[in-house]
């Protein structure tokens, strides 16, 4: 049975660990506010109505295509992809390639960064990897100039950085929906996590701080994942009624 992620590819070892998952979609969250094409995430009004679903349906998603053999993974890619178009039909339009792009660029910076914050520096050939599985992702979704190697990545990913995110009113309204769902507490524990792993330009648009009160306590938390209760923080950071979600964040 051929997989879609080898066993022993670090892409595996970044989306088994709940807490990174946690760090990627803090910084996801930042950019996601701030991306020209927001407004087709509102479309459905799913996103501002329960932005914390959301969160954890796109983590099984992701599941599905890192943990699955490659036939799953194909058919939870071309789900994604259908669930794209219907939206699309609804509306009237197509969401716009690069806003695609987008997305899977989230994917591999935050995936290195969350990691990198996390536990350790990657190497050129980790990092590669991590860009080779959603290369896959997006040549499977049928997406069109998609960069063929990590090098070249980074040079669109800066270039994204710099021409596709704007703050607008959706941005400053989704930030008031993070808020209301998640309380004042754990909002501010969002924004102190978003310091530590998105981009400086995401950084400056929304005017994060360039100091995270995460910082400090770090070195506590990997302590306290050496003793197993890290999940005890993971409920306290996320609302009881995700109890459930949240102990399944852990894979390895």
């Amino acid at each position: 049975m051929e997989l879609f992620v080898a066993k022993e590819s670090i892409v595996r070892e970044i989306w088994g660990k709940g807490d990174t998952i946690l760090f990627i979609f803090a910084g996801a969250s930042a950019e996601f506010a701030l991306n020209r094409a927001v407004d087709w995430l509102y479309f459905t009004g799913r996103l501002p109505a329960d932005p914390l679903g959301r969160l954890f349906s796109t983590v099984n998603y992701a599941r599905q295509i890192v943990f699955s053999e490659k036939e799953g993974a194909f058919s939870a890619i071309d789900k994604i992809t259908a669930i794209h178009s219907a939206v699309e039909s609804s509306r009237g339009g197509k969401i716009p390639g690069w806003a695609y792009r987008d997305v899977l660029f989230m994917l591999i910076g935050y995936s290195i960064s969350s990691f990198e914050v996390l536990e350790r520096k990657l190497s050129h050939i980790e990092k590669e990897e991590v860009f080779n599985v959603f290369y896959r992702v997006g040549e499977r979704m049928g997406l069109n100039g998609l960069p063929t190697s990590y090098k070249e990545w980074l040079v669109m990913r800066a270039e994204h950085l710099e021409q596709d995110l704007v703050k607008s009113d959706f941005t400053i309204d989704l930030y008031k929906q993070y808020k209301k769902h998640l309380g004042p507490v754990r909002f501010k524990l969002l924004i102190e996590g978003q310091i530590l792993v998105v981009p400086q330009k995401v950084n400056e648009l929304l005017e994060l701080g360039k100091f995270s009160l995460l910082t400090p306590v770090l070195g506590i938390y990997k302590i306290t994942r050496l003793v197993k209760l890290d999940w005890f923080l993971k409920s306290v950071i996320l609302p009881k009624e995700y109890k459930a979600e949240i102990k399944q964040l852990d894979v390895i």
